[in-house]
């Protein structure tokens, strides 16, 4: 996840959120160049998903590893 840091993933999941609001007043918003409505509810929440998991990853430090064995 380079350039990934955990203030831009959670500026993006709160981005993400505040659609998901927006959607479910029955309104409609434009997020990366596409205008989204509320049939495109699952696409934002799988967007949320993504970014929470990120989120989550990074507040914790990354990704571990247990037992790994070192190439080379």
């Amino acid at each position: 996840m380079a350039g990934i840091t955990l203030a831009s993933a959670e500026a993006k999941l709160t981005e993400y959120l505040d659609a998901e609001t927006k959607i479910l007043a029955s309104q409609s918003v434009s997020m990366n160049g596409r205008a989204l409505t509320l049939a495109d509810l699952t696409a934002v929440q799988e967007g949320i998903n993504a970014w929470d998991r990120r989120v989550k990853r990074l507040s914790r430090g990354g990704i571990k590893s247990y037992n790994a064995v070192p190439l080379g």
